[in-house]
């Protein structure tokens, strides 16, 4: 699919996303949530989605006067816990957190068990979180430029962490690799706690790691940040360049975290749901926490999410085929 035709093709296929029928819409959400909501998060404990959806869980639970009880169910690109939404009850009850693995998995799989589209509604996107890329003290490099002239003498003896295949930090590895024409060796790990661990060690010297999760180690002085991945600084560290301004334009990756439902759930409890994820993420609390790691909040209507997780298959994909990134 041409780029051009991206928004187009997602005004048309959103509604899917969305999940709506009109018989489910009449349904009343007054009584909603009648029990705990189950809210899915498919990466580890201590993750940047997990540190997002556990600030959301907690106001969502006040608001609500029902528990919102995060799960962690990491595994397999997400893939673990987001079929385990797609064959819950189109309720309300069970939510999950989604990032960009949402939108690259159909591109690393031959085959998902579910459809990425089609099984789930869009609630709203909650946050954008910029990546930092972070290198080992060790590494004596200061910024892109040197990093690039560093890997350049020595091709295919530089490796770098991601949270494993397929991942927002594996994308933006390999993106890396495509736009400044270097040889780097790929290591993946189960989540962001473990690659930061081996990356704080030295085990791996480098990786593309989001503000939520490597703020405080780059604050330390056990990791240090070289470049923004997001096409604009951050207001956290507004010294650090982007890695756009080093030299390399069109370099653009950030996570992006919103909330899906199972298909079919009805209309009037996305929209309850919907404004109440709205109502957390206007509290001063929840933006300034947020905002202190370098997350942005990103507020958003469920026709919105759904057309940006759309868009982002097509952007995402496009980037893995060309990286030659499959995981079967």
């Amino acid at each position: 699919m041409k780029i051009s035709n991206v928004l187009a093709y997602a005004a048309v296929i959103a509604p899917v996303l969305l999940g709506f029928s009109a018989p489910a819409a009449a349904q009343s959400a007054a009584g909603y949530p009648s029990k705990p909501i189950r809210f899915i998060v498919p990466f580890p404990t201590g993750a940047g989605t997990d540190i997002i959806a556990r600030q959301v869980s907690a106001k969502l639970s006040e608001n609500f006067k029902q528990q919102v009880i995060v799960d962690n169910r990491p595994g397999a690109s997400t893939i673990i816990g987001t079929e385990i939404l797609a064959k819950s009850p189109p309720d309300g009850h069970t939510i999950i957190i989604a990032s960009n693995n949402h939108a690259i998995n159909s591109a690393l799989f031959s085959k998902l068990p579910y459809d990425p589209v089609k099984d789930f509604a869009a609630v709203g996107q909650l946050a954008a979180l910029p990546f930092v890329l972070v290198v080992h003290p060790s590494l004596p490099v200061n910024g892109v430029r040197e990093l690039i002239a560093f890997a350049r003498a020595r091709p295919g003896q530089l490796s770098y962490a991601s949270t494993g295949n397929g991942t927002p930090p594996h994308v933006a590895g390999e993106l890396l690799k495509q736009l400044a024409k270097i040889e780097l060796v790929h290591v993946p790990y189960k989540g962001s706690p473990a690659a930061l661990t081996d990356v704080i060690a030295g085990q791996v010297p480098m990786m593309f790691a989001n503000t939520l999760s490597a703020i405080q180690h780059v604050r330390s002085g056990r990791l240090r940040a070289i470049a923004v991945g997001a096409a604009k600084r951050i207001a956290i560290a507004p010294d650090l360049p982007t890695v756009i301004e080093s030299g390399l334009p069109g370099f653009d990756v950030s996570l992006w975290a919103g909330i899906l439902a199972p298909a079919k759930t009805p209309r009037e409890i996305i929209v309850k749901l919907n404004r109440e994820v709205l109502n957390v993420l206007a509290l001063r609390e929840v933006k300034e926490k947020l905002a202190a790691e370098g997350a942005e909040v990103t507020p958003s209507s469920p026709e919105e999410f759904a057309a940006l997780v759309v868009s982002e298959i097509e952007r995402l994909g496009r980037i893995a085929r060309l990286a030659n990134m499959r995981v079967d």
